[in-house]
């Protein structure tokens, strides 16, 4: 799999938008006080609402209100069709949870007790979570919600509403719905874990994500796929990228995503929309883009998609552009599988000049990499990068969101045709300007050397490592022929993840950022390769629950880069561990010889990459990636407490409105900033809710 959406993280989580971390504000008091500081100098509220170990923030849309009409009747259309499917991703999660969401909204909105009694504002914190995961497990850890409230209430509060509006089956009685439905929320022992990726275990029958019933294993799914490759096909399909994979009567079978297929009620829904944004696109070819689109999701031909994904790469000058379909593969535990996901945006032409440079220049890029000559690119083609402001976000990118996209995930067509690659720059402001007043420097950044850094070159280099990640990292290299483009497995999330991570970290120190004036300083570097590095090593474990080990792809791939680089400058002391007051902090000591280390790992997970090494990106995942260190772990944990802040952030949508004459004629679209977090998820359970509970 050809690595695309950057699920940004920004982990940092002190001031500036990093390379696979989010963010959070200074505990409740100094968070007021930042966001009160930057609303009176912006006119702008960021922030919506905070819960758990969530904080729920808006996104502006600069430049909307100049846009011409036409243009923003195809975001509204584009909009409303990344909305439209929003309940794909639920099901595509787990197969309970639409009929659990359904369910805690039904309670919430019906409820007529104390509403400020312990037990429901449990459930409507837990009802927010599973909004905010799209499903009953954590959205980044991939552990069950634990919900916080009793069987007893919530059994309770059930029988008080009316059946009408619960998800029974046909044919149940309540109490046998009940019976059904109340340990997949209650029992931690069922469906423990969304997505599992490793470990002596068959890692589909101990996933409970949705995208394998009936009992497949991942021996019978690994074999059937197998059956379809051909290994003289050199423009193979993405082979079951859009289906899930079923097992009825010992037959083994796909059951494609499709019209007139699963998910037709909700795929009908969004090629309508797409329908109604075609007189309004702004040329031949962005027309003829979604024409394609629509003609895949009527048929659900993998060679449609392809056909399509070439149309699109090709489509590079439309102002306007989206993301719309099965597109990332990180919830399937072997890689195949994608998520529904949309977005919708338009250019930022100033800022696109930066990542013009970078385009044009792919190929000194390419051929000054630390890798082995005969896995680079002999012919870098059709990179194109572009900087964008987000109109609207669907899916799996919706509320947590990339900062970052690269696509198509096709080797194949990456290297034939090229490929697209945003930096999304509204939405990193809106992480930026968030975080005002923060304390996480103070408390984990070594000294005021590191944190003048950081404030000063913090927010240009990592909006630069991530142009460099996806513009160039996930568009670097080749596969070897005869290698297959999953043949690292459920590893190859990470390690895909770790070759761009490490592509941009490599460059970002390198003089021709100074000869194309994409960095001013020297210097500026150092900023980003101390917080990827403290990071890697010890801050993103606020993520990490108690006694848990790294889960997450990014996550690992952060640890992995961090701990190899770490043991590997050990006898030189390139990066230490200091104590101070008995705390510990993460030390660069050698800046230069932390980069030619970064320049070998590159290397080595370029050459797993191009030859299809499972054993050996299997190793590097499993020895550096997943272990955490447990008295680090409780010592980070013990210091970020103080500090009151929400590891994780994600975002509402703007509210985007049509505006009628008398005549019924659309005069204006409007994009308007009030809507709460409770209130959105409620109107789109409401107005964009179309699949059954049970698929």
């Amino acid at each position: 799999m050809e690595k695309i959406i950057l699920i940004m993280v920004l982990m940092t989580l002190f001031g500036s938008c990093s390379t696979g971390g989010r963010k959070a504000g200074e505990g409740k008091a100094g968070m007021a006080a930042g966001v009160a500081e930057n609303n009176e100098k912006t006119g702008f509220d960021y922030t919506v609402d905070r819960f758990a170990d969530l904080e729920i923030l808006r996104y502006e849309v600069p430049g909307f209100e100049s846009l011409t009409l036409k243009q923003k009747q195809l975001l509204y259309h584009l909009s409303e069709a990344a909305l439209m499917g929003r309940d794909i991703i639920y099901d595509q999660n787990n197969r309970y949870n639409l009929a659990v969401r359904r369910t805690l909204e039904a309670i919430y909105t019906a409820y007529k007790g104390d509403r400020e009694d312990a037990q429901f504002k449990a459930l409507e914190t837990y009802l927010k979570r599973v909004w905010f995961s799209n499903g009953i497990h954590h959205h980044y850890a991939e552990d069950k919600l634990e919900p916080g409230f009793s069987k007893e209430y919530f059994e309770k509060c059930v029988r008080e509403v009316d059946s009408s509006q619960l998800p029974l089956r046909k044919g149940q009685t309540l109490d046998q719905w009940l019976a059904e439905i109340t340990p997949v929320i209650f029992d931690p022992a069922v469906m423990a874990k969304r997505t599992v990726q490793s470990g002596d275990v068959d890692i589909l029958l101990a996933s409970a994500n949705n995208y394998y019933e009936g009992g497949v294993t991942q021996k019978e799914a690994e074999a059937f796929y197998a059956k379809m490759k051909d290994p003289a096909d050199k423009t193979p399909i993405s082979y079951g990228l859009n289906s899930r994979l079923s097992k009825e009567n010992g037959v083994v079978k796909e059951k494609v995503w499709k019209v007139g297929g699963l998910y037709t009620e909700a795929i009908e829904k969004i090629v309508d929309e797409l329908e109604l944004a075609l007189p309004f696109t702004e040329n031949a070819k962005q027309r003829v883009v979604i024409e394609a689109l629509i003609e895949y999701y009527r048929t659900g031909d993998l060679k449609t998609f392809d056909a399509y994904a070439i149309l699109w790469v090709e489509d590079v000058n439309s102002e306007v552009d989206f993301v719309n379909g099965f597109t990332e593969t990180y919830g399937d535990p072997l890689g195949l599988k994608a998520s529904w996901e949309a977005t919708v945006n338009f250019i930022n032409s100033e800022a696109t000049k930066r990542t013009k440079i970078i385009s044009e220049n792919a190929a000194w890029f390419e051929q000054h990499s630390p890798t082995d000559q005969r896995f680079k690119k002999t012919d870098v083609k059709g990179v194109t990068a572009k900087v964008i402001t987000m109109a609207m976000l669907g899916g799996d990118c919706y509320p947590s969101t990339p900062i970052g996209i690269n696509l198509p995930n096709s080797n194949w067509i990456r290297e034939q045709y090229g490929s697209k690659s945003v930096t999304i720059e509204n939405i990193t402001e809106a992480y930026d300007k968030a975080s005002q007043g923060s304390g996480f420097s103070q408390e984990f950044v070594w000294s005021d050397t590191e944190r003048d850094l950081i404030k000063r070159y913090g927010f240009e280099t990592d909006n630069l490592h991530t142009d460099l990640h996806e513009c160039l990292g996930h568009g670097s290299g080749i596969i070897l022929p005869g290698v297959f483009p999953d043949a690292l497995g459920a590893y190859s999330s990470t390690l895909e993840e770790a070759r761009a991570d490490l592509f941009a970290l490599y460059f970002l120190a390198d003089s021709k950022l100074l000869e194309l004036g994409l960095l001013k300083d020297k210097e500026a570097y150092k900023a980003e390769y101390y917080r990827y590095m403290m990071n890697g090593l010890m801050t993103q474990l606020v993520r990490i629950q108690p006694g848990k080990n790294v889960e997450e792809a990014h996550m690992r791939n952060r640890q992995l880069i961090a701990k190899w680089v770490y043991e590997k400058g050990l006898a030189d002391k390139v990066v230490t561990y200091e104590n101070r007051e008995g705390k510990t902090y993460v030390v660069i000591n050698d800046y230069s010889k932390l980069r030619e280390i970064f320049g070998r790992l590159l290397a080595e997970v370029q050459r797993i990459k191009s030859e299809g090494d499972f054993e050996a990106g299997k190793r590097l995942v499993e020895d550096y990636g997943v272990v955490v260190d447990q008295p680090l772990h409780d010592e980070v944990l013990a210091r970020y407490k103080l500090l009151n802040l929400a590891p994780y952030k994600g975002f509402v949508n703007p509210v985007m409105t049509e505006v009628k004459n008398a005549a019924g004629d659309v005069t204006d679209v409007t994009v308007e900033y009030t809507e709460g977090y409770v209130e959105q998820m409620l109107r789109y359970s409401k107005k964009y809710s179309f699949l059954p509970s049970y698929n």
